[in-house]
């Protein structure tokens, strides 16, 4: 195993928690067993994975849990929350594929290493929050706390206030080696969950907390760069990549080159929330040496991977 390329899997936060359900963690388990169900194949395989994973509308409830109780115990910060998500998503992932390779009598370790991943405190994301997390606030409540807490809380589609946070760009990952060793002594290691703590170095080198919340895509691509992946699986809810998406001549894309995946990007083709930091996560990590990116559903998985189904984005 020690001469296998690493294969870095992202796996859509969305994934655990489905539109229209309550998120009972009955209904979390289910979604990721049947999402394991799929990953599992290439761990049976003996391939080095190492797995990602967003983590809302996850760590929106932890903090929805953090406000609801805060007359009773003290609030925990955002970047505890993450920390939080990124334990209990990677509990989950590491029960699930431990029952699926006991049932294919497969023995292979899964360990989950709470990451850290250190942005700039001076990012324009810091003065300019973007990413909305947690309760819904009446007008009156939302004066209230900004006055208390300096939060940034605007209108959100005339649904209520609420909070908005930065979304920095990831640097580094601080457990990089960690679970490059990991991998490559054959464990599956998941990392960079919700795209990992937030963590800003002071002047005497030491790291520290920060509220925000990074994009699980761009983290994965920086911890793909700093461990030497080879290939960048990006598990989401579509089936590949499309250019017109939501409009009635949409298109597929079975095929994207670098050069054409900058193009779509500045035509406005990929949403910001959604395919945009995608797309730009693969362009970081194949200009940065990587092999390839595959894009499409943990269901077609396999038939990705033998360029049968999803989008494989590639340098040229």
């Amino acid at each position: 195993m020690q001469n296998k390329p690493l294969t870095i899997i992202s796996i859509g936060g969305n994934t655990l928690i489905r539109k229209g359900e309550k998120g009972t963690i009955e209904e979390q388990f289910k979604h990721m067993e049947e999402c394991m169900s799929y990953v599992v194949n290439l761990a049976s395989e003996n391939k080095k994975v190492i797995i990602t994973h967003g983590n809302g509308p996850i760590v929106g409830n932890i903090v929805i849990r953090n406000e609801a109780a805060r007359d009773i115990i003290p609030p925990m910060p955002l970047y505890i929350c993450n920390a939080d998500s990124e334990g209990g998503i990677g509990f989950m992932i590491q029960q699930a594929l431990y029952n699926q390779l006991k049932q294919l009598n497969i023995k292979r370790e899964v360990a989950t290493v709470v990451t850290q991943v250190v942005v700039d405190k001076n990012d324009p994301a810091f003065s300019n929050p973007t990413k909305p997390i947690g309760p819904f606030y009446t007008r009156e409540e939302a004066q209230k706390i900004q006055r208390e807490k300096g939060w940034t809380i605007v209108e959100d589609s005339h649904r209520g206030y609420r909070r908005v946070v930065p979304s920095p760009k990831p640097l580094k990952v601080i457990e990089a080696d960690i679970v490059k060793k990991l991998a490559q002594d054959g464990v599956i290691a998941i990392a960079a969950g919700g795209g990992g703590v937030p963590v800003i170095q002071t002047r005497n080198g030491n790291l520290q907390g920060i509220d925000a919340v990074i994009d699980k895509d761009l983290a994965t691509a920086v911890l793909a760069k700093e461990i030497g992946a080879e290939t960048f699986i990006d598990l989401t809810s579509v089936d590949r990549v499309y250019i017109n998406f939501g409009e009635p001549d949409r298109t597929g894309l079975d095929r994207l080159t670098v050069s054409e995946a900058k193009k779509y990007l500045a035509t406005g083709e990929f949403a910001p929330g959604s395919m945009g930091p995608k797309i730009e996560a693969a362009i970081e990590f194949l200009e940065a040496g990587g092999k390839e990116v595959i894009i499409t559903t943990p269901e077609l998985l396999e038939l990705a991977i033998e360029g049968k189904a999803g989008t494989k984005i590639t340098a040229l």
